[in-house]
């Protein structure tokens, strides 16, 4: 099988098989902004912006470096501002913006 074979047939969180390091399964209390995450994919599944299977997609769409760097909610937020983007719903500068908003507000001392 070709090295191109293999990257069609495989997508990049398809990694069954391949040679890693045990998994570390341990459990942990999620982090605030995962909880926001989680809610904000139900939110946006119940407004109908993005479904489960576009969100299914635009992970795999990341392709295999982010998916590999990435942590499982940061490829959702990821995932979920491409969608948002592509649909027109969201631009980068609106998030930019946001960004900054909000590191200013935790930069600034209490």
């Amino acid at each position: 099988m070709t090295d191109s074979s293999e990257l069609v047939k495989r997508l990049p969180n398809d990694i069954g098989g391949l040679p890693a390091d045990p998994i570390k399964r341990t459990d942990h209390e999620l982090e605030p902004w995962e909880k926001r995450c989680h809610a904000l994919a139900d939110v946006l599944d119940f407004h109908k912006i993005i479904n489960t299977e576009e969100k299914r997609c635009g992970v795999e769409a990341l392709g295999t470096d982010m998916v590999g760097n990435l942590s499982y909610y940061e490829r959702w937020i990821v995932a979920f501002a491409n969608i948002l983007f592509r649909k027109g719903i969201l631009t980068p500068t609106e998030v930019a913006l946001k960004m900054k908003e909000v590191e200013a507000r935790y930069s600034t001392p209490n």
